[in-house]
């Protein structure tokens, strides 16, 4: 198995786009290994414009100074020279091809040579990850009393899980929230305490036309419950949708957890201080007009990983429902999710999803299942930078980033020492008979879970030749 395997899915990304810069309205999308552009852009100045070409497609550009308009345009999949003629309207420019370094344009109104002012490439800004108002998340140690604490502070307990000793309080305020924080630090009752933080939504997949390939193909082994040789993956992500007759045979029934669990069609299973719900496969099924899901199609990411390495397997998806009917998610959620899998059976977790601040109470949940020998496989980001993104960056779980061609970081993917895999960042899914693509390092992690447990479920070597194995064939290349 090599990265080779996967890239001729990246051929069908000519339907899709490959990098959105993100703005309100404004969207410009530079596939330079495919000389292609496409553009959504309402009256945006020309100096920020060019910050983003500089970005996305490596170039040095110069401009006369004292140039000033704006761009307003819409047009999809031009060559790089007919999209600057839209783009730059009126202006003249000359695209300079180098020898020993990247090409430079230059944009101006009288001649190329008053084209000296550079444009340096807009920088990505590391986003503060957002918590949810008036809220703390707390890890008590053995003995304590919850109750006691939350009446003290004036807090209510929303939420509670007393065989993991973790809980969610609600403050009036934010001053008592921030004041509640500082005290529970130095509380002798008190583990670990901190913000309930909110994981943004994750990349929606774009349907495209006339795919080359179908869905994978795969056959179910039997196997025995229990049988650490048949990996069990916990896919920690939304809910999931019916993936077709012959794929729905490795996915164990879904669950659903914390905020999620109380949507319509969930029946609790456990008490309400730890919501866990149990889906039909009917109440999760695609249906006309309907696109995949996040959850949909990182299982069938996973599963195609697994096909390509053999026509059967015994790898089973458990998928468990963080988000619910919300675009968003919180670290309270998530880490009843990692414990439900864990539960569950799940001997391996797939988190494509993450935030820029290490939550103390998820990762003591994540800790507890490495230390029970799950295998954890997370997204590395997609801003790109080299800022450590949670849960990825915790010690003992397997970090992966985004290749958009062989050997090449994808332009959106985060880099840094954290990251220890690197993988296509693009996979082609389906619900029904429409074919969709979905983009990031969100499928390069579901890629890397396939790849784990389909040689896990074929010859069961040890998980530390696997992902010693794995760090082999998909290095990281240098931003």
């Amino acid at each position: 198995m090599s990265c080779a395997n996967f890239f001729p899915l990246l051929a069908l990304l000519v339907c899709a786009p490959v990098f959105a810069r993100a703005a309100e309205t404004n969207s410009l999308v530079w596939q330079a290994d495919r000389d292609r552009v496409s553009a959504d852009i309402r009256s945006e100045a020309i100096w920020p414009l060019l910050e983003d070409i500089a970005h996305q497609s490596g170039w040095h550009i110069f401009v006369e100074p004292g140039i000033s308009q704006n761009a307003s345009v819409k047009f999809r999949d031009l060559p790089a020279g007919e999209a600057l003629g839209k783009l730059l309207g009126n202006l003249n420019f000359a695209l300079v091809p180098e020898t020993n370094g990247p090409q430079q344009l230059y944009v101006f109104k009288t001649t190329m040579h008053n084209a000296t002012q550079p444009v340096p490439p807009v920088k990505p800004v590391v986003k503060r990850q957002q918590h949810v108002a008036n809220e703390l998340l707390v890890k008590l140690k053995p003995g304590a009393d919850i109750d006691a604490i939350a009446k003290a502070l004036g807090a209510k307990v929303t939420g509670r899980n007393d065989k993991l000793g973790i809980y969610r309080l609600q403050f009036p305020d934010a001053a008592t929230t921030d004041a509640a924080l500082t005290g529970l630090k130095t509380n002798s009752d008190v583990a670990a305490v901190d913000y309930n933080y909110i994981f943004d939504p994750l990349p929606a997949p774009q349907q495209v036309a006339n795919a080359s390939v179908g869905p994978p193909q795969l056959t179910l082994n039997s196997s025995t419950p229990g049988d650490p040789c048949n990996p069990i993956v916990g896919l920690i992500d939304t809910k999931m949708q019916s993936l077709g007759s012959q794929l729905d045979q490795f996915v164990m029934k879904p669950i659903a957890v914390g905020d999620a669990a109380s949507r319509p069609g969930a029946t609790q299973t456990q008490s309400i201080g730890n919501p866990v719900a149990v889906f039909a496969p009917q109440q999760v099924a695609g249906s006309a007009g309907a696109v995949p899901t996040h959850g949909t199609a990182m299982a069938e990411t996973i599963l195609r990983a697994v096909s390509q390495q053999s026509s059967s397997s015994s790898v089973r998806i458990l998928p468990v429902d963080v988000y619910g009917a919300s675009e968003t998610t919180t670290s309270w959620n998530v880490a009843l999710g990692v414990q439900a899998a864990v539960d569950g059976g799940a001997t391996m977790l797939n988190m494509s999803l993450g935030g820029t601040t290490d939550s103390a109470i998820l990762d003591s949940i994540i800790q507890q299942a490495l230390a029970k020998g799950v295998i954890i496989f997370a997204a590395a980001g997609n801003q790109p930078v080299d800022t450590q993104t949670f849960p990825a960056a915790i010690p003992g779980v397997n970090a992966v980033t985004a290749l958009g061609a062989p050997g090449q970081l994808a332009s959106y993917a985060n880099y840094g020492s954290f990251v220890e895999l690197a993988l296509p960042g693009a996979s082609v899914v389906y619900l029904g008979s429409d074919a969709y693509v979905v983009q990031g390092t969100s499928p390069a992690t579901a890629y890397a879970t396939g790849v784990a447990a389909g040689i896990k479920a074929i010859d069961c070597p040890p998980w530390a030749q696997i992902q010693s194995a794995m760090q082999a064939r998909f290095p990281v290349p240098q931003p």
